[in-house]
């Protein structure tokens, strides 16, 4: 598909004309089953038909000179979404093409169709193309490894919905910098300390709040030799109590992320995780 418009009175195409041109590609690489995986990704997409059928709507010789009225707007908005949506599919499909035939029950089972239309459907809320990158990367890695239930990547899927480019810069610093305090953190990304009461101060502390409350950080603790979490001993100052509250950027409490939280960058910052049955 090279993203251009069918014209003409043959163009009232239904939806399945588009979902065989994207599978194309794939069958042409002897990835037939690929296209189930199509079928799940477009029909999770409800613009889909609708960008069709409004394109259909349009005589061929209005076509050649498309104003900007809403309908022109809106076709062409989607036509870009539509190249973005067969980009995506094709990154996928290569990525399945390196990941070989071990992965083609995987592909084609019920269940795995269903993380594909939920994670679609987040694709298609998307603002950036780092969150699309994230969900191609999700599906990649779902495919290839066992490392996560199918429940964990359900979760994984609503994360990418929910948190937004700010929460993914934190998260990957912490990655990064396993340790940091939020001083550490606000530093790397942006540099300069705000004022304590400052908007910028208010966001930073909702999104520590959220990604802490959600179980994807948390403040690094020491463990016994089974894992338990040791309480801290309280510790009793000599001088006089604090007149100000807790900084947003304290820099004394070490963060990390929860072994979800890391298990979800392996899985949505990784570009292609170890294979099931693999050795490495």
């Amino acid at each position: 598909m090279n993203g251009d418009l069918p014209a003409g009175p043959e163009s009232n195409l239904p939806v399945e004309a588009i979902q065989a041109e994207l599978a194309r590609g794939a069958s042409g690489r002897g990835r037939r089953v690929f296209e189930k995986f199509i079928m799940a990704a477009i029909g999770s997409i409800p613009w889909v038909g609708g960008f069709l059928s409004a394109a259909a709507s349009i005589p061929g010789h209005e076509k050649a000179i498309r104003g900007d009225d809403l309908r022109s707007q809106w076709l062409e908005e989607h036509e870009r979404k539509l190249k973005q949506l067969r980009g995506t599919l094709d990154e996928v499909s290569d990525r399945f093409e390196k990941l070989g035939p071990t992965i083609e029950e995987r592909i084609q089972d019920p269940e795995y169709l269903a993380l594909v239309r939920q994670a679609f459907r987040t694709w298609d809320k998307a603002e950036t193309d780092d969150k699309r990158r994230y969900v191609a990367n999700l599906l990649s890695n779902a495919a290839g490894t066992s490392i996560c239930s199918d429940d964990v990547v359900r979760l994984f899927i609503a994360w990418l919905d929910l948190y937004h480019e700010a929460h993914f810069a934190v998260i990957r610093q912490i990655f990064k910098n396993p340790g940091a305090t939020r001083f550490d953190i606000w530093a790397e990304i942006h540099g300069d300390i705000p004022r304590e009461d400052s908007a910028e101060a208010d966001l930073y502390r909702l999104l520590i709040r959220d990604l802490s409350t959600g179980g994807v950080v948390r403040q690094e603790r020491a463990t016994n030799a089974s894992g338990q979490f040791l309480r801290r001993r309280a510790v009793r100052g000599a001088g006089p109590a604090s007149t100000t509250m807790e900084s947003a950027f304290e820099d004394t409490k070490p963060y990390v992320l929860t072994d979800l939280g890391r298990q979800f960058v392996h899985y949505t910052m990784n570009e292609v995780v170890p294979r099931i049955g693999g050795a490495d």
